[in-house]
C-alpha cells in the first residue's frame, strides 16, 4: 500500500458578534470590588477577609497583551451583582450553546476545503471545556451535519486543537478514516472568574475548526502538506481547575476560586516557555529542518509576553508580526484555538514550498506542534 501524504485542506473561524473591551471589564470588576471591600469592611479591618484589590485597562495590556475579547454571551458579565454570563437554558431537544458554536466553524471549513458532509467520516471536538459529558458534543455536531461514521470529544485543556489534529492525521494515514473534521468550540466564558483581579480579563470565547484529509482527495486552494506531529505532557499542578461533576457530591462551594480556571502565573512563564522553545526546536532539528527555513510560526496565544519569548528563544532575536502574528489583543486567551486563528487569519499569503508551524501549549502541562508545507 502506498504511503498517504497528509493534508490540512480547510480551516474555519466563528467569531462571536459581542466584545468586552478592557476597559468595560474593569469599570465593572472595580464597581464589584468596591461594593465587596464595603460590604466587608469590618472583616477586611479585622484582617479575617483580604479586600479585593481595584484593576485598570494599562494593567491588563502590559501582563497579557490583551487589549479586548470576544464573548458568547455578554448579558450578565458587567452586572456587579452577577459577574458572569448568562446563558438560556435549552430543552434536550434543542441545539446546546457549544454545537452551535462548532457548527458554525465546521461549516466554514468544509466551504474551504470544498467538502461535503457525506465526505467526511469522523468528527473530533476538541477543547478545553465541554458543556455536558455525554452525549458528545461531537455525536451532536456529526448528526446535526449529517455526517455519516463517528465522532468523540477531547479535552487536553489549552493543547486539546494541536492534540486533534495529531489524532485526525493518524487516523487518515492509517486509513481508519479518509477525511476528519476537528473542530475547536472554547466556550471559556462560563468558567472565567470574573470576580479575580488577576484572572477577569484572560479568556474570550471563539470557535475553530479544521478538515484533515489525503492529498489525492484535496481540492482546496490553500491545503499543506503535515510533514510532523508531536505531543508531550508532563503533569503539573500550576494551571488547573477543579469544577466537576463529583462537585455535587463533595459539598463545596461551587463558587470557590479553585473551581474555576486557576494558575501560578511566574511558575507556568518560568516553566513552560523553556519546555515549549526545547520541544519545537527538537522536533524540527529531527526533520533536518533549521529554525530560519520556518516561515510562520503560529503560536498558542496565552500571554503576549510568553509569545515574545519563545520566539526570541527559537530565533535569536525578536520575531516580526509577520513571521509570528499576534491575535490575543483581540481575541484573548481561547484556550486552545489561539494558534488556529492564528493560523486561520495568516495563511493564505505564504507560498508553494512554504514551511510553518503551528504550536499551542498549557494545562497539564501539555505541548502539541505540527510542522506544516503549503502544498
Amino acid at each position: 500500500m502506498s504511503e498517504k501524504n497528509v493534508v490540512i485542506s480547510g480551516s474555519g473561524l466563528w467569531t462571536p458578534t459581542n466584545t468586552v473591551t478592557n476597559e468595560e471589564l474593569v469599570e465593572a470588576y472595580n464597581g464589584y470590588a468596591e461594593k465587596y471591600n464595603a460590604e466587608h469592611a469590618a472583616e477586611i479591618e479585622a484582617g479575617t477577609l483580604v479586600a479585593k484589590p481595584l484593576s485598570s485597562a494599562e494593567f491588563i495590556t502590559k501582563a497579557s497583551g490583551i487589549k479586548s475579547r470576544f464573548v458568547y454571551r455578554k448579558d450578565g458579565i458587567l452586572d456587579i451583582n452577577r459577574m458572569r454570563p448568562k446563558f438560556e437554558e435549552r430543552s434536550n431537544d434543542e441545539l446546546s450553546h457549544q454545537a452551535e458554536i462548532a457548527l458554525h466553524a465546521a461549516r466554514k471549513a468544509l466551504a474551504a476545503a470544498n467538502k461535503k458532509p457525506e465526505d467526511v467520516d469522523a468528527v473530533i471536538v476538541s477543547c478545553a471545556y465541554t458543556q455536558r459529558s455525554y452525549p458528545a458534543i461531537a455525536i451532536e455536531v456529526q448528526n446535526e451535519l449529517g455526517i455519516k461514521g463517528f465522532g468523540f470529544d477531547m479535552l487536553v485543556a489549552c493543547s486539546a486543537a494541536t492534540f486533534a489534529l495529531q489524532r485526525a492525521y493518524e487516523m487518515v494515514k492509517a486509513g481508519t478514516a479518509k477525511c476528519v473534521l476537528a473542530i475547536n468550540p472554547e466556550l471559556t466564558s462560563p468558567q472565567n472568574n470574573w470576580r479575580d483581579r488577576d484572572s477577569h480579563f484572560i479568556f474570550g470565547d471563539v470557535a475553530t475548526a479544521t478538515v484533515i484529509e489525503t492529498a489525492d482527495t484535496c481540492t482546496s486552494e490553500h491545503s499543506y502538506d503535515i510533514l510532523d506531529t508531536k505531543t508531550v505532557t508532563s503533569y503539573s499542578n500550576n494551571i488547573r481547575s477543579n469544577f466537576g461533576y463529583t462537585s455535587y457530591a463533595d459539598d463545596s462551594d461551587p463558587y470557590a476560586p479553585d473551581k474555576f480556571f486557576i494558575q501560578q502565573g511566574r511558575k507556568v512563564f518560568k516553566e513552560v516557555c523553556p519546555m515549549a522553545a526545547e520541544h519545537i526546536s527538537t522536533q524540527l532539528e529531527s526533520l533536518d529542518i533549521q529554525i530560519a527555513d520556518v516561515k510562520r510560526w503560529w503560536l498558542h496565544q496565552a500571554n503576549i509576553n510568553m509569545n515574545l519569548l519563545i520566539s526570541k528563544r527559537l530565533l535569536g532575536r525578536d520575531a516580526t508580526a509577520e513571521e509570528a502574528p499576534i491575535v490575543l489583543d483581540r481575541y484573548a486567551n481561547t484556550a486552545s484555538a489561539g494558534s488556529l486563528i492564528a493560523f486561520n487569519l495568516h495563511h493564505e499569503d505564504l507560498q508553494p514550498g512554504d514551511l510553518g508551524l503551528i504550536c499551542s501549549f498549557g494545562a497539564g502541562y501539555s505541548i502539541g506542534s505540527l510542522v506544516l508545507k503549503k502544498r
